[in-house]
This record gives C-alpha cells, sequence and structure tokens, in this order.
C-alpha cells in the first residue's frame, strides 16, 4: 500500500502517524521512520512508553560514509528504526541522500517492510528531481513488497506521483489554497468537506458526516496554556482508498501507547 496523510499546518498528522505506526509494528518484518524533524522519537525512549522503536541520528558522518548497506545492516539490528535528520548539520538535499540510502537499503531485506517518510515534500519535492530508489518507492514499492506512508503539510509541494499513486489517503483540512487544489482532483467526494472554516458541505455522502448526522468539514479543537502554546486536542480525516472505502475518523479513534513527543502489497492497518 501507497498511503498518504495530508492536512495543513497544525492539524495534527504526527500525533495519527504514530498512531497508525504502533499499530502496524506487528505486521511488518521491518519498519523504517524517516523522520526530517525528530517528531516521533516518544517511540524510542522508556520515558514515553514501551518505547517499540531505535533511534538513530544520521548526520554528516552517515551522509559521507554509509551506503545501503550500512542501512541494511541497522535494520537488522533495529527491526523498529526512527531515523532522524540532523537538524544543525544536515540540508534538505542532503537528507534526501540519506534517505534514499536508506530506502534502498530497507529494499533489499527479505520479509515485509513500512516507510514512512515524514515532511515528504522535502524527500520527493514537486519542483526538482530526486535520486532513484526514492522514485522507485512511490511506483514499485508495491510490488517489491514495500510498503510506504507519505506524511506532508504542503501537499502543493510533494511530487504528483506520490499523489496521484497513492492507493489511500488520511486527508485533513487545509488552510492554503494550493494545498486545497492539489488534493482536489484526487478525491471523488466534495472535496469542500476539507477546506478550514467551512461548516455545511453540500453532497456530502452520509458516511462522511459527523457522527452527529451533519455534513459538515473535517473539525479540529485546540487548547492553550497559561503561556500561549497551543495543540490539537481533536482533529478529524477522511479516509479513502482505491476499493471504494469511505470513513470520517477522529483523532481520538486512536490511542497511542507511547506518549507523542514533539513535533498493494502488504495492507496498512488504518482501522477503518
Amino acid at each position: 500500500m501507497n498511503l498518504t496523510l495530508l492536512a495543513g499546518s497544525g492539524y495534527g498528522k504526527s500525533y495519527l502517524a504514530q498512531c497508525l505506526i504502533e499499530r502496524n509494528i506487528e505486521n511488518y518484518d521491518q519498519v523504517l521512520i524517516l523522520d526530517y524533524c525528530d517528531e516521533f522519537r516518544g517511540l524510542c525512549s522508556p520515558e514515553y512508553g514501551p518505547a517499540p522503536a531505535d533511534h538513530w541520528i544520521a548526520g554528516p558522518r552517515e551522509l559521507e560514509s554509509w551506503g545501503s548497506e550500512h542501512y541494511a545492516a541497522l535494520l537488522r539490528e533495529n527491526p523498529v528504526l526512527d531515523l532522524a535528520r540532523h537538524q544543525d548539520r544536515v540540508t534538505n538535499e542532503e537528507w534526501r541522500e540519506i534517505a534514499a540510502a536508506a530506502i534502498r537499503g530497507a529494499r533489499s531485506l527479505e520479509g515485509s517492510v513500512l516507510v514512512v517518510i515524514d515532511e515528504a515534500h522535502f524527500v520527493a519535492p514537486q519542483s526538482g528531481s530526486f535520486p532513484d530508489p526514492i522514485q522507485q518507492l512511490v511506483t514499485t514499492g508495491r510490488g517489491a513488497g514495500v510498503s510506504a506512508m507519505w506524511i506532508s503539510q504542503r501537499p502543493a509541494r510533494l511530487d504528483e506521483d506520490v499523489i496521484g499513486n497513492a492507493t489511500a489517503r488520511f486527508l485533513g483540512g487545509f488552510n492554503s489554497n494550493n494545498d486545497f487544489s492539489k488534493i482536489s482532483g484526487v478525491v471523488e467526494y466534495p472535496v469542500d468537506v476539507h477546506k478550514t472554516n467551512t461548516g455545511r458541505v453540500p453532497g456530502l455522502p452520509e458516511d462522511l458526516h459527523t457522527p452527529e448526522g451533519e455534513p459538515l468539514a473535517v473539525r479540529k479543537e485546540t487548547a492553550t496554556n497559561e503561556d500561549g502554546d497551543e495543540w490539537v486536542t481533536f482533529s478529524e480525516w477522511i479516509y479513502s482508498d482505491d476499493g471504494g472505502t469511505l470513513a470520517r475518523k477522529a483523532s481520538d479513534e486512536y490511542s497511542p501507547a507511547c506518549d507523542h513527543v514533539g513535533a498493494e502489497g502488504k495492507a496498512i492497518d488504518v482501522g477503518v
């Protein structure tokens, strides 16, 4: 499966992504998380839960001297691996090179593999080229027994092939007209359900109505502490796939075992 998980900034993408990663750890022989902003370190530390993943920060040493065989060996020793970008010393272009080597290494292993690509618009950007292993994951991963979860807050900057080749998708709310326009061509239901600050959506299928039976656009709720810090406490998503499944899902239907910290092949269990 190629799954896209797309929504505007501050919508709760990484929380839902972590829930989906946890649901699928037991379903795959290897799980590789390409963690652009170190969003998923809660999966790695007993401080935050059962710590099913191991953590590795990729920096200049890995960029200069590691090839796909190094990442394959790392995954053999650590079958659930959160590979984080060194945020001070690795540029976006360098991260693409690291991601490509890690993806090639993951695909060389026997058994089923799930690759999670956070901030995917930096790994497979719409403007400019990216390495062949990333392109192959977009177009041929399923046939090779590899599934991919592409997470992005900027679908307008994400390569067309990633969006077009997705066999399933979780879409939330969008603030940018460019991002909204990018996803409007890939769904077969009224796309206005993804517009933020929209009320009722004419023609919305009953499967996508709220639990109260209302044809409303997806919603989110936030909380603010005394310091003015805001975080998402609830968000709604529309799930659809090539098999015709449509569902409105809420973030509170998922409960991760680990605290969320910071920031055609084998199916990905999406709880639908």
